[in-house]
């Protein structure tokens, strides 16, 4: 049944997507990101409109979605099982599977507005990194660009592509007082993983100003958690760092065990620990950790019908299991819009090994965010379905961010949410500065780890 959204579906969008590689538009034509200013010939993707702001009020601990200036909106339709043949066009192959497979699934479709931003700074770096930025001599790694900044405005390739989301501008750190992981039933049962964890993630070269990889060590990231609740995962915490330039480092506490371990194969296909094999760590975000074990390529750019200005998807205050339900994610509070996106393959490299033997990702044209994404498993049947959830971010000026996402198993039925606050009573934060010791590089270590985990 599910043959028909395999790789031979995927390649008829590519046959049908117009390919810009090559042809780099004049400067003044592109958004500070790279996107093209102007509108799609039909008009259903508008112009770029830039400047957006919160409506007077609006203050971190308010539900954003009440002080968007477009919150009044209907949709302009619905797409369902009775109807979703007539938008095929505009649909990935994975999105069409949820469509005919899930009972109920809809999508509701709502005007689209082009109001992503980044501050000036960000904006200054990018335009650096059009001939200041490149990758090292294993086109994978980013060895040098102006930071934070889109290090590929006018990417040339997959890889650079896939780069510009992996290291978008969020602000200096982010955390979750409190972030829910949920995993929906096996067939037959009724019982939810819903881990919840705070955690937060640091950024070195976010601040404001320019930095090089060079000059925060090479460090692109780090995180941390540490799980709250089921009591079977209670206690468990984990810290990380990735790196520019060689592989992650990765410790992890086993309260049973009472030991902190490092967890050098914690990578890639690697089964997120407590998530019974749904879950793995190159799927975390829509895409996490480093990309040598994929051929890219960028195929192209195409108007398609996406995840948008899904506020709804930051209720912090909503229950979790009204979103979260047994068929999916609420239709009410996932919202789309039609945008240009540029579509990116992945196959395995012949020398790899990885369950997946292709990922696709639809990244948009105005913020790079992977909004949607597909694996497909060896037999080249579409496997996995994710999308995730974007939103201006005030206070990193209007830059948009999409944290929480969800992930479907067409084959077995079931899904992951993840980086979602429904129930949690307090929203995501982001911060353009931090000055906190949580989040400095030499936080995210086995030493600190040792010392907030119960010995």
């Amino acid at each position: 049944m599910m043959k028909k959204y395999g790789i031979e579906a995927v390649s008829a969008i590519a046959a049908a997507v117009c390919l810009v590689i090559g042809t780099a538009a004049m400067a003044e034509d592109l958004t500070p990101e790279g996107g093209d200013r102007a509108a799609s010939k039909d008009g259903a993707v508008p112009a770029y409109a830039g400047k957006q702001a919160a409506e007077a009020g609006w203050e971190w601990g308010k539900y954003r979605g009440d002080f968007w200036k477009h919150k009044n909106e209907k949709p302009l339709y619905s797409i369902d099982a009775s109807n979703v043949d007539k938008y095929a066009a505009q649909l990935t192959p994975g999105q069409i599977a949820l469509v005919k497979q899930k009972k109920g699934y809809r999508m509701d479709v709502y005007p689209s507005h082009r109001e992503c931003q980044v501050p000036d700074f960000v904006a200054q770096n990018s335009k650096a990194n059009l001939t200041g930025a490149k990758l090292d001599s294993t086109g994978e790694q980013l060895e040098t660009a102006a930071l934070p900044g889109v290090a590929f405005p006018q990417p040339k390739n997959g890889a650079e592509a896939i780069l510009n989301y992996i290291y978008r501008y969020r602000g200096e750190g982010l955390e979750w007082p409190k972030m829910a992981t949920v995993v929906s039933p096996r067939p037959g049962s009724n019982e939810w993983i819903d881990a919840i964890a705070p955690q937060h993630a640091f950024f070195p070269w976010g601040k404001q100003g320019k930095a090089t990889p060079q000059e925060v060590d090479q460090v692109s990231n780090a995180a941390f958690f540490k799980v709250e609740s089921p009591p079977a995962l209670a206690g468990q915490a984990f810290v990380q760092r990735q790196f520019f330039n060689k592989p992650s480092e990765t410790f992890y506490y086993f309260p049973g065990q009472r030991r902190v371990r490092r967890m050098p194969a914690y990578t890639h296909d690697a089964p997120i620990i407590g998530m019974e094999n749904q879950y793995l760590i190159d799927e975390a975000n829509m895409f996490y950790g480093t990309i040598d074990r994929f051929n890219w390529k960028l195929v192209g750019k195409k108007e398609m019908i996406v995840p948008y200005n899904a506020f709804g998807m930051y209720k912090f205050k909503a229950n979790l299991h009204d979103v979260a339900t047994p068929e999916g994610i609420a239709s009410a509070n996932r919202r789309y819009e039609m945008h240009r996106v540029w579509v990116v393959e992945a196959t395995v490299k012949p020398s790899a090994r990885h369950v997946d033997s292709k990922k696709v990702f639809y990244l948009d044209e105005d913020s790079w965010l992977a909004l949607v994404g597909e694996d497909y498993d060896a037999q080249g049947k579409l496997w996995k379905v994710r999308e995730s959830y974007p939103i201006p971010v005030w206070e990193l000026g209007g830059t948009c961010d999409n944290e929480p996402f969800v992930q479907y198993d067409v084959i077995n039925g079931r899904y992951v949410m993840d980086q979602a606050t429904f129930g949690q009573g307090q929203d995501i934060r982001w911060y353009q500065h931090i000055n906190d010791p949580r989040f400095k590089t030499d936080f995210f270590t086995a030493e600190t780890l040792r010392a907030v985990s119960e010995r």
